[in-house]
């Protein structure tokens, strides 16, 4: 007989575990009873959970083990709401949207340490100005930006963590979620997904049908995630584990795996690929992977793994990752420590501490800072110990660091090269290069080739050049040097040892 302070599982709220029943129902009774309880939930281990088509979403509140169970997703046909998460990690602690009075924030400088704000809990924030719009993207995918926007940590005593990226004269909106003290864990589970096969050729229809988390201070650990029955149509996914407005997650000992690659019709009528992710990060502040791992790293036919926006502290140690991306911006620190990235490799915009530690990458560029948002990187970046094999091994001109920005396009902020680049033991594999190869550059083209010509005089919003960069250790299969850039007008100070 159980008492009252076993697990609860299941199949005493009447799940099958058969592979062939719609357990989602059930399960979504368990975790409720188990919320109501302050109870946690572990699952048979020998069970297969089928997960339904309905529009029904488990809430899970408390630490819950799935060992070896097995879930099945199919998304192949008849499925209610595609938007719906199956999942949401959540805290039983009220929060939601409210004025900047209710925090009494009305205000904020770029790097403020400290508010007269004094929450009840440790809370995590979000502010927004919607009078100023920022990430102004440019590109096949371009719009017209989002509002300025910043999260972070708000603790008991006033004092924030995590940068604050911008001013603001004024808060138009405010959302604050309080923190629980204790973390969250979730352990275990084998899960399939049969893919979707909706045809949508025009647009964007990002599926969800995922396990959704927005309680600070959790951790995911030893999650499985196959992708199978993908065809020559489908629509992507915004990631199966997807992590937003919160704070101090950790995915630690999770497999993912890479979607398959399909094609719509951008915002200026051009084809464009579309990209599918296994794990997403939005608003997140402490965003930590752990052994996290996939197979066919390089496999160009699949999407790049995991992407991420508006995140402050992320730290990848230890992971076998075809990509690594903060799309809309990343401050404080990124760091990549102990990891390999595949065929996508390295990118990032943002500003702060940039990095790379004992990792090989195998991206077109050893680190890529997205042109579609100005290749902004504030700060400095350092790079010790690693090894780069150039777009996989393929005959390129190697570029250390990719960028473009001709100066002509408002992103809505300043755009600028890392202050200082500092490189402490790179090899850079570029035996396969093309016919007249000369060596590396460690810089590309900001003008991304265009005729000087045929590009303004004087840039209406010019690209800061790094001031200075820093070589040791750097070594190259060709034996060639490095060389800067391909635009003869860059003044780099290079300094080598």
């Amino acid at each position: 007989m159980e008492s009252a302070k076993d697990p609860v599982n299941y199949e005493s709220f009447g799940a099958q575990g058969d592979g062939v029943t719609d357990d989602l129902p059930a399960i979504c009774k368990a975790h409720d009873y188990a919320n109501e309880q302050g109870l946690s939930v572990k699952t048979r281990a020998d069970a297969t959970y089928h997960l339904g088509r309905r529009a029904l979403t488990a809430r899970i509140a408390t630490d819950t083990d799935w060992n070896t169970s097995r879930f099945t997703i199919d998304d192949a046909q008849d499925v209610e709401d595609h938007r719906a998460s199956l999942f949401e990690i959540v805290s039983l602690l009220e929060s939601g949207a409210q004025s900047p009075d209710g925090l009494a924030l009305h205000h904020l400088s770029r790097d403020q340490r400290q508010v007269d704000a004094r929450p009840e809990h440790d809370c995590f924030v979000r502010v927004e100005d919607d009078s100023k719009r920022l990430f102004i993207r440019r590109g096949l995918n371009q719009n017209a930006g989002v509002p300025q926007s910043d999260c972070f940590v708000l603790r008991r005593d006033g004092s924030i963590e995590a940068d604050i990226d911008w001013d603001y004269e004024q808060i138009t909106r405010l959302d604050s979620h309080p923190i629980d003290d204790d973390t969250l864990f979730v352990r275990g589970g084998v899960f399939t997904t049969c893919a979707n096969r909706e045809h949508h050729p025009n647009g964007y229809n990002y599926w969800s049908r995922n396990i959704a988390i927005s309680r600070s201070n959790t951790e995911i650990n030893g999650l499985t995630h196959y992708v199978t029955g993908e065809i020559d149509v489908g629509c992507p996914y915004s990631g199966f584990l997807n992590v937003h407005h919160c704070a101090h997650v950790t995915f630690r000992d999770c497999w993912s795996t890479g979607h398959k690659i399909y094609s719509t019709i951008g915002a200026v009528g051009k084809p464009v690929s579309m990209g599918s992710y296994d794990m997403n990060a939005n608003n997140v502040v402490g965003f930590t992977l752990i052994n996290c791992r996939m197979n066919h790293i390089t496999d160009r036919t699949r999407w790049g793994v995991i992407g991420s926006n508006f995140c402050k502290d992320i730290l990848l140690q230890d992971c076998h990752l075809s990509r690594m991306d903060t799309h809309m911006g990343v401050s404080g620190s990124y760091i990549i420590r102990r990891c390999s990235l595949g065929h996508m490799g390295l990118n990032a915009i943002g500003r702060g501490e940039l990095i790379i530690e004992d990792s090989t990458l195998y991206g077109r560029s050893l680190i890529g800072l997205r042109p579609d948002y100005g290749s902004h990187w504030e700060g400095d970046l350092s790079i010790t110990n690693c090894r780069w094999i150039p777009a996989c091994g393929d005959s390129v001109q190697p570029q250390v660091i990719g960028l473009s920005n001709d100066g002509t396009h408002d992103f809505g902020y300043q755009c600028s090269m890392p202050r200082q680049i500092k490189i402490d033991g790179l090899f850079i594999d570029d035996a396969n290069t093309p016919e007249g190869y000369e060596g590396p550059y460690l810089l590309a083209d900001p003008d991304g080739g265009a005729d000087a010509d045929a590009l303004p005089a004087k840039r209406p919003f010019p690209y800061t050049p790094c001031e200075r960069i820093s070589l040791r250790g750097l070594e190259t299969a060709s034996g060639k040097g490095t060389r800067l850039s391909p635009n003869s007008t860059l003044a780099t100070v290079i300094e080598q040892s």
